[in-house]
């Protein structure tokens, strides 16, 4: 009968604190990265500049002296903006868009990469992992972008996001991790190498678009330098964008109503990411599978 683990059995004991050691490594960085969304959290919830490290959403009222729970001025504020109601739709819209694009793109690219009998795949290989380490910098691509007339376009945002290296590779070892044999079944049975990618090799990649997708879906939403760079219409800023310029004074972040400023750039943070709060244990399953998928080569 195997032994259980005694940290005062010194066979074990290695094992054991290697276990404890574990255990607290573990814990601290949940702390670390709980502890500020939570102090953000509550930061929102109390209508006054807070200093240090403050986890209660409860603030006292100067006049009564009464405890106020739960301040949601601020969130009222963001909500009841007209004004960020067609930059969310903006948002949704680049986000939507980004994601497919990105997936197609990832996906189409990382199934050429699979055909190794194709002629100069090293190659592309090669060059686009040479991209990943050194790219044309910030003015050339702005250049480029201007030549092919997408400034102040919406695409200018959306393609470059939708082009990303690092997740093409991602779906390669993904479909790397599929049964060549299968493969091999579907070419004598007459199938198409397009009807291979559709009928085999998408469906078995459940979990590694969605993951990637999430990639894809977060980067967008939470995207604001290509909006500062390429678009310079007003109707065409993104959520993210117009959150900022709430509190980019504190005399029109206040105006017709008593709202400290720190308190709304709290709820803008929460705001701006509680879409994925949601959608996330959706997506937990497939998301948990699809980053290990492909680690394991048999």
């Amino acid at each position: 009968m195997k032994k259980k683990f005694n940290l005062i059995n010194p066979q074990y004991a290695p094992r054991s604190w290697f276990v404890v050691f574990n255990t607290l490594f573990f814990i601290f960085l949940m702390l670390a990265m709980i502890v500020p969304i939570v102090k953000i959290f509550c930061d929102s919830m109390v209508n006054e500049t807070v200093y240090g490290l403050k986890l209660l959403p409860m603030t006292v009222d100067k006049e009564t002296g009464k405890q106020i729970w739960f301040n949601t001025i601020a969130y009222k504020r963001i909500i009841t903006d007209p004004a960020l109601y067609w930059p969310f739709v903006i948002s949704v819209y680049t986000t939507l868009m980004t994601t497919f694009l990105g997936l197609l793109i990832s996906t189409l690219g990382a199934y050429v990469l699979l055909q190794k009998d194709m002629p100069g795949v090293k190659i592309f290989s090669y060059m686009l992992l040479f991209t990943m380490i050194f790219n044309g910098g910030l003015i050339p691509t702005f250049l480029v972008m201007k030549n092919l007339g997408l400034l102040d376009s919406l695409w200018a945002v959306m393609l470059p996001m939708s082009m990303n290296v690092y997740n093409l590779v991602l779906m390669r070892s993904f479909f790397e991790g599929i049964p060549y044999s299968l493969f091999e079944a579907a070419e004598i049975d007459g199938c198409t190498p397009m009807g291979i990618f559709i009928k085999i090799v998408l469906p078995l990649s459940k979990a590694a678009l969605a993951s990637i997708g999430l990639f894809f879906a977060v980067a967008a939403w939470s995207e604001y330098f290509h909006y500062v760079m390429y678009i310079k219409s007003a109707n065409k800023y993104n959520f993210q964008y117009k959150l900022r310029d709430l509190f980019q004074d504190k005399q029109e972040a206040s105006e017709g109503v008593d709202i400290n400023v720190n308190t709304l750039k709290s709820a803008a943070v929460v705001v701006s990411i509680v879409p994925f709060m949601f959608i996330y244990p959706f997506c937990q399953k497939y998301f948990m599978t699809g980053v290990t998928m492909g680690a394991v080569k048999e």
